[in-house]
């Protein structure tokens, strides 16, 4: 098998966001109906499922994995809370569906693509941000557990081990949520920016009942805390320098016209409507991308 890309010195970058992101799976899904294949690929938490899945070149996945999984059972919600296997069932979600065959991930057009990716997690006890390419994954279960990892929710999600390390949210590392800075490290100066929230949002710091919840939860973990504690600053300092970034024509930045979803629905309905809302958009902007990327 022989890949190629197409695109030249302009990176793909993937925002998370839970379900959210089924928005911005619709946009990959017409990057991929239209042959569009980036040499560079970066993303965290479900924008890791995001990056992986368009790498495959694998439209039923990218799409499957944002709408038809959360009717699923076995996929999280209260019974799986009441199960001990977490309000989204980790287990299953990831490794599970390999390997029952549920939805298996094409791991042969995966590997023979061309593309480099990156895709980032949060070491909890040394608060040290981890990323991860090629060179860390030599099969299928090296990436789905890196793409897990990359988007363990804390308490709403198992946490999982690599390397010997405990792993959470790659949000809560460096970049607070926005991985471009990824490329960037990678070398790219040019960069397509698929968010997940709409024009104007700012992150808005734990107050009151949530912060009490936070300090719970992190408690004995003062590094894992202090991310939490600051991730909105973070993020919204962040966004700024990347907005500056598409002020100087480095960067476009693509946000959903509408977010009717939230990170934990599983109504499928709703989120198959905003995988097609994902999908409109794309359509309605591909001029003015493939004039940006320069196809």
């Amino acid at each position: 098998m022989e890949l190629s890309t197409n695109v030249r010195d302009c990176a793909l970058v993937f925002e998370g966001g839970g379900y959210r992101a089924g928005y911005t799976a619709g946009m990959a899904d017409v990057l991929l109906e239209n042959e569009i294949y980036f040499p560079f690929v970066c993303g965290l938490s479900a924008g890791a499922s995001n990056t992986v899945n368009y790498l495959s070149r694998d439209r039923w996945r990218t799409r499957w994995a944002f709408t038809e999984l959360a009717g699923d059972p076995r996929a999280g919600g209260t019974r799986s809370v009441l199960r001990g296997d977490g309000y989204i069932n980790a287990d299953y979600c990831y490794r599970g569906l390999i390997d029952q065959g549920i939805a298996p991930f094409d791991w042969e057009t995966f590997s023979h693509n061309p593309a480099d990716l990156r895709i980032q997690a949060f070491e909890r006890d040394t608060g040290r941000t981890v990323t991860w390419g090629r060179k860390d994954i030599r099969t299928v279960h090296d990436l789905i557990d890196r793409v897990r990892a990359s988007s363990t929710l804390p308490v709403l999600m198992k946490p999982i081990t690599v390397g010997g390390a405990v792993m959470l949210d790659g949000g809560l590392g460096k970049g607070a949520g926005l991985p471009l800075w990824m490329a960037e490290d990678a070398g790219y100066e040019k960069f397509l920016f698929l968010t997940t929230r709409e024009r104007g949002y700012t992150k808005k710091p734990f107050v009151g009942g949530s912060r009490r919840v936070v300090m719970h939860t992190t408690e004995g973990y003062p590094l894992f805390r202090a991310a939490m504690l600051t991730r909105a600053d973070r993020y919204n300092d962040e966004m700024r320098r990347i907005e500056r970034l598409e002020q100087e024509g480095r960067c476009l930045i693509v946000r959903p016209d509408v977010m009717e979803v939230e990170s934990t629905t599983f109504d499928v309905e709703r989120l198959e409507a905003s995988f097609e809302r994902g999908r409109e958009q794309a359509l309605r902007e591909l001029d003015r991308w493939l004039e940006f990327i320069g196809l």
